[in-house]
Formats: C-alpha cells, sequence, structure tokens
C-alpha cells in the first residue's frame, strides 16, 4: 500500500532579494561617490542600509519555522517580524537623524526608495524553478 508523504516546501529564496538589494546599495554609493564626492555617498550608504537592515531581520524572523504542525508559530513569527522591522526602520531613521545627520538628504532618501523599490523584484527572484 502506499502511504502519502507529506509536501516538503522549499523555504523561499529571500536572500537573492537581500543581495539584489545590497546591489543596488552599492551601484548608488558608488555612483553618488562619482558624481558628488564622498559625503553624498555616506548619505547614500545610510540610506540604504536603513531600508535594508530590516528587511534582513523581517527575512531572518519571518522564516524560522515550516511545515503544518508549526502553523500558529508561523504566523506568530511573521506577525512578531513585521513589527520588528517597523520598530527597526523608526529607530534608524531616528539614530541617523540624530546621530550622524545625512549631509545630502536627496541621496539618503534617494537610496531608501530606490532600495526599498528592489522589493517589486521579489515574486520574480524569489520564484521557485520549475521542475519540468
Amino acid at each position: 500500500m502506499h502511504h502519502p508523504v507529506p509536501a516538503r516546501l522549499k523555504r523561499p529564496r529571500f536572500m537573492r532579494l537581500l543581495l539584489a538589494q545590497l546591489a543596488i546599495i552599492l551601484i548608488i554609493v558608488v555612483t553618488s561617490a562619482v558624481l558628488m564626492g564622498g559625503k553624498a555617498s555616506f548619505s547614500a550608504l545610510l540610506g540604504g542600509l536603513v531600508c535594508w537592515l530590516p528587511n534582513a531581520y523581517f527575512s531572518w524572523r519571518a522564516f524560522r519555522y515550516q511545515g503544518a504542525q508549526f502553523a500558529r508559530d508561523i504566523v506568530k513569527s511573521f506577525y512578531r517580524a513585521e513589527a520588528g522591522k517597523f520598530v527597526l526602520t523608526a529607530v534608524l531613521f531616528t539614530l541617523v537623524f540624530v546621530a550622524v545627520p545625512p549631509s545630502n538628504p536627496a541621496f539618503f532618501f534617494g537610496a531608501y526608495v530606490a532600495t526599498l523599490f528592489t522589493q517589486w523584484l521579489g515574486p520574480w527572484l524569489l520564484r521557485q524553478p520549475s521542475p519540468t
């Protein structure tokens, strides 16, 4: 008799998305260094990291559990991850503007928004290859 085998779902490939965001940050930092100098590139780096660090935290925290027996833990981890991401984003914005005010706010917010928009690539970067 054939025994049913539980489905083995693979974890999302969130590292690809995080690496894509790091690549965008690097491109913006290098471009701003060439065009405007070190202060602008440092502002761009800060803006990119303010977006990237909470995303990395969310990815680490949200995908800790897997499988139907952990359904409750999965839901809890997503809520906690989202709350932590929100708090971390607020803390990082506050920390940047209090401790190290960006010398070029346009590059700071430009890098933040560009890194944030990279999430739109998520469905493409996170898709699983077809088994056929």
